[in-house]
């Protein structure tokens, strides 16, 4: 089954649905995803406006490649103290 992908605007939209008094079965009828999607969002996206996701999102990606950099760093670090302790 196809994953559809929703941008920040339509997350946004669909929460503003649920604080303007749409239940939640119902939002997630008429917009194909699962009552537990709907949740998720509201926990994560919650009286956040666009801007305000985007930049979440920009910070999510920052952040994986900051992890990514320091798990190479200390890759490097434990390849060269095998290095120096002579055991290759």
């Amino acid at each position: 089954m196809k994953r559809k992908r929703y941008t920040e605007e339509q997350i946004i939209s669909i929460l503003k649905e649920h604080d303007a008094g749409s239940r939640v079965p119902d939002l997630a009828r008429r917009h194909g995803v699962c009552e537990n999607t709907i949740y998720r969002w509201k926990s994560k996206f919650g009286g956040m406006e666009v801007s305000e996701a985007r930049r979440l999102r920009e910070l999510e990606a920052e952040n994986q490649k900051l992890k990514r950099l320091l798990a190479e760093a200390e890759l490097d670090k434990a390849a060269l103290k095998e290095l120096v302790k002579g055991n290759w």
